[in-house]
């Protein structure tokens, strides 16, 4: 019904290109760190049904006895409803705290080519990242939707499922779609065989 897709890697990704990257080392160090990329839903009809808390804790389990070498779980994840939520967030009337600098450094967004200058540093680039960032943590910190749960699925879903949010990846996907539905954000999320049961 479902299925996970997982890149076995020596470190957390913070860029869905090093996980796509057919390309791997050489050498034969074994892999530490298993990336869940993608989860799919192979039923058009089961589309909303929820199959359960421990979804991935269940393929947690299977890979640490199948991969001995295995130590970190995590999820390179979309943000999908992030460049929405941001317009919102700058929008008249918002309640959401930002600077008139950070307002400033955010209208350069409306520019298609300012993913080209964040990407080499140009001047202002810091600022956008700065601002986005700053935005980003209090989208997964602070907001909550009318019933007090994360606004973003992917994070009611992963955090329903015992993660924890690991970490924000500055234009870690700059395809067409992740910039247009979250400016370039990517997400890790943590599975910890210790904590999934109490998170």
């Amino acid at each position: 019904l479902i299925f996970v897709e997982v890149a076995l890697m020596r470190e957390m990704p913070d860029a869905i290109a090093t996980v796509l990257d057919g390309h791997r080392s050489d050498d034969d160090a074994p892999p530490t760190t298993a990336v869940f990329y993608s989860i799919s839903n192979c039923q058009d009809g089961l589309k909303g049904i929820s199959f359960g808390n421990f979804l991935l804790k269940q393929v947690v389990e299977d890979l640490a006895k199948d991969v001995s070498s295995l130590r970190t779980f995590v999820t390179l994840s979309p943000v999908p409803s992030f460049a929405r939520w941001v317009d919102r967030a700058l929008a008249s009337g918002s309640d959401i705290p930002i600077s008139s600098a950070d307002r400033e450094a955010l209208s350069r967004l409306r520019d298609p080519r300012w993913v080209e200058d964040a990407t080499k540093d140009a001047p202002g680039a810091e600022e956008i990242r700065s601002a986005l960032m700053g935005l980003a943590a209090y989208y997964f910190l602070v907001a909550r939707s009318s019933d007090d749960r994360p606004v973003d699925q992917v994070a009611r879903f992963h955090l329903g499922n015992g993660a924890r949010l690991e970490r924000l990846n500055w234009l870690a996907d700059t395809s067409e779609k992740g910039l247009r539905e979250a400016h370039g954000l990517m997400v890790n999320y943590r599975y910890d065989l210790a904590e999934i049961e109490r998170n």
